[in-house]
């Protein structure tokens, strides 16, 4: 299964009419449907810091130097971890233990046993609900890492990108 933004490709149902992020373990799902799990915000791809003393993540709205403002997707996703150091590859365990996950990220959700979200486009078809639903990081990054000084990240922190948007909330697309 291949997804693109604005345009979602039909997925197939198991013998049940289930979809396979319903039937299935992180673990056991295939590598296409495991990547069409990204909602494509951005949210994971902000820097994020940690409090050494607390443990406490705070994520900013500062971008990773590979993160396409608009498109809201990597610019070179498949040399990611060689270009940027301490890029995570998501695996099934850290979905389920990495706490600066944002809390509408479905590997986030589906770990914790939680359904995908109305605007995901696994469920709405569309890659703009994401966007319409306010979870998005489109229009909200300040600036890339490579355009900020490092002393002044901690400036750049901002609730928004570790918390549930109002409009996402809703349990149906709003009229």
């Amino acid at each position: 299964m291949v997804i693109e933004l604005g345009k979602v490709t039909k997925i197939g149902l198991a013998s049940d009419g289930k979809p396979f992020w319903e039937i299935k373990t992180l673990e056991e799902m295939s590598a296409d449907e495991w990547e069409s799990l990204c909602d494509g915000c951005g949210r994971c791809c902000l820097v994020k810091l940690e409090d050494e003393d607390t443990g406490a993540y705070y994520a900013t709205d500062v971008a990773c130097r590979l993160l396409d403002g608009a498109s809201c997707r990597c610019r070179d996703y498949t040399n990611r971890q060689t270009v940027v150091s301490d890029c995570v590859r998501l695996t099934p365990e850290e979905a389920r233990t990495l706490k600066w996950l944002p809390p509408t990220c479905a590997y986030r959700l589906l770990a914790d046993g939680k359904p995908l979200a109305w605007w995901h486009p696994l469920i709405s078809g569309r890659a703009e609900t994401v966007i319409e639903a306010g979870v998005s990081v489109k229009g909200r990054i300040h600036c890339s890492e490579d355009e900020i000084a490092v002393e002044d990240v901690v400036d750049r922190i901002k609730k928004w990108p570790l918390a549930w948007p109002k409009r996402a909330k809703k349990a149906v697309k709003p009229a």
